[in-house]
């Protein structure tokens, strides 16, 4: 199988299946990459141990800090004590939250993307009490980097002042022209 076709297949069965966790899988939260196909990772209860890639998901699926993922348990593991059996995306995390099977150590924090999402919300919902805004322009799916700082724009502004700014604009242009 050619690395594209591999491709494909891993990304389709991370994108496409809703999978719940059996009895001994757990969801953890990744805290930072180590090198090497190994993640730091959290539980829920407040344990702390590395769990490695697996060679179908590396240099296929990206995981970074802050992501959920299902972790397998190694049992003659030391430091690495799982290995990550499914990556968790938004979507997947809100099919285990209907079916309550989130661990609730993750449900009193909103990861940094939720925070972002929900001040974007708080925005869009000051909009649309402004005027009225067709559903389709919603963009709150989208991702947000957190990398960049958030400005906000305003387009309204006094007629008055523009039609000021202009006219003395024009009178700068006949004053360059005329000395």
């Amino acid at each position: 199988m050619s690395q594209a076709t591999k491709r494909k297949h891993v990304v389709k069965e991370v994108l496409g299946d809703f999978i719940t966790p059996t009895e001994n899988q757990q969801i953890v939260k990744v805290t930072g990459s180590r090198g090497n196909n190994l993640h730091e990772t959290i539980t829920a209860q407040g344990e702390t141990f590395l769990v490695s890639m697996p060679t179908k998901f590396r240099k296929n699926i990206w995981i970074k800090r802050g992501d959920y993922v299902i972790v397998d348990p190694i049992e003659e593991g030391e430091k690495v004590k799982a290995e990550i059996s499914f990556i968790l995306y938004k979507d997947h995390i809100q099919y285990l939250q209907k079916q309550q099977l989130w661990p609730e150590g993750f449900m009193e924090e909103p990861s940094s993307q939720d925070k972002t999402s929900s001040k974007e919300e708080e925005a869009e919902g000051r909009d649309d009490e402004e005027e009225g805004s067709d559903s389709e322009d919603d963009d709150s799916d989208l991702f947000v980097n957190t990398n960049r700082c958030n400005y906000q724009y305003s387009e309204s502004e006094d007629e008055d002042d523009t039609e000021e700014e202009e006219e003395e604009d024009e009178e700068e242009k006949r004053t360059e022209n005329g000395s």
